[in-house]
């Protein structure tokens, strides 16, 4: 075999403090689907998942004896990832700055023009609870 093909992301593992505040912001804020949460709870699998859409979730993996920040003093994480992108749809992403805000969360920048894997688009990029910096962006 000369090559590989990669044809999808499938997952990516964020690091967090506090399972219940990643779960509620990803959830309740984002709106992504839980999964795995009672497993979990329940000591039968190490970490809960978010599903972003049929073939792609996060993975909250708990950080062991780490004392969560607080809120205030939040900083991007300067762990090896950047940031991530999320797609969302334009009615979605209308007004997504005010939507942010009033769920206490901080723009760091945009809306601005950005580009991606399917071209030029409208972003917008904050932090998560655990100072992992998102994106989320509109074709």
């Amino acid at each position: 075999m000369a090559t590989i093909k990669v044809i999808e992301l499938d997952h990516i593992v964020l690091n967090v403090r506090d399972i219940e505040r990643s779960l509620a912001f990803y959830t309740q804020v984002l709106g992504l689907g839980a999964e795995r949460v009672e497993e979990f709870k329940a000591g039968k699998t190490g970490f809960p998942s978010v599903r972003i859409n049929e073939h792609t979730i996060i993975d909250l993996f708990p950080l062991k004896g780490e004392s969560t920040p607080p809120q205030k003093s939040l900083e991007k994480n300067s762990g090896n990832l950047n940031h991530f992108c999320l797609v969302v749809e334009r009615e979605d992403f209308s007004g997504i700055v005010d939507y942010l805000k009033s769920h206490h969360v901080s723009i760091l920048q945009g809306p601005i023009s950005r580009w991606g894997a399917r071209g030029r688009a409208t972003s917008v990029y904050f932090l998560d609870p655990d100072g992992n910096e998102v994106e989320i962006r509109c074709y």
